[in-house]
């Protein structure tokens, strides 16, 4: 049976760990979603990977008339619809073989609580989730990568327990404020060094004021 606290690995690390322009692709995603590492991504990659393989059983079977591969087919449909990877209605077996990875990481609770803005960046939901301050439906969530199904969407919101609850707590995006009125300019006061500086200056230029403290020229009689 082995050790519960071990369970088996739900992820499958690339054949190939020096391909450069996967490790590109994969760095810009995890950037992108706030992931923490590219385990999560891998995550998202295997259950979409499940995903594919069924579909590609059932398409085989359903050729052959086969009537329990038409009711797995309905309950697979039924279960992207309800998870919020593809409309509840009209969807087909070929719309599963297209989905990406990028559409399972937008079901991700971390992604959906910084969208719906809960939190001004994904680093900041990542955290607000694992502290224990979202709830969804009443129920406390502290799992950033928990799949997030479509009936509970609207169902998120923060823990009422929690200080980060009260709109007023720092934490919480607030509206930002109407620009002020420029004030008046503010003559700065200068020193007598200061005008002593300005006047040796203006005399080397020769924009000496009028008003200058110099006595004006005798006039020749």
């Amino acid at each position: 049976m082995g050790d519960p606290k071990f369970p088996r690995r739900s992820f499958d690390a690339p054949s190939h760990p020096w391909r450069g322009e996967r490790i590109k692709a994969e760095t810009e995603i995890v950037r992108l979603y706030g992931l923490k590492n590219k385990r999560e991504l891998w995550k998202a990659q295997a259950a979409l990977r499940d995903y594919r393989a069924q579909s590609k059983n059932l398409q085989a079977r359903v050729r052959l008339n086969d009537e329990q591969a038409e009711l797995e087919r309905d309950l697979l449909l039924k279960k992207m619809g309800r998870i919020g990877l593809l409309p509840m209605e009209g969807s087909t077996l070929d719309d599963v073989l297209g989905l990406t990875p990028e559409a399972v990481l937008n079901r991700r609770l971390q992604t959906l609580v910084q969208r719906k803005g809960l939190a001004t960046t994904l680093k900041q939901a990542r955290q607000f989730i694992v502290h224990g301050h979202v709830m969804i439906d009443g129920r406390k969530v502290t799992i950033p990568g928990y799949l997030v199904k479509r009936s509970e969407e609207d169902k998120i919101a923060f823990n009422p327990h929690s200080p980060i609850s009260n709109e007023l707590h720092p934490l919480r995006g607030a509206p930002q404020p109407a620009a002020a009125p420029e004030a008046p300019a503010h003559r700065e006061e200068k020193t007598p060094k200061t005008e002593r500086v300005e006047k040796t200056i203006k005399k080397a230029n020769g924009d000496e004021d009028e008003g200058s403290d110099e006595l004006p020229e005798r006039q020749e009689e």
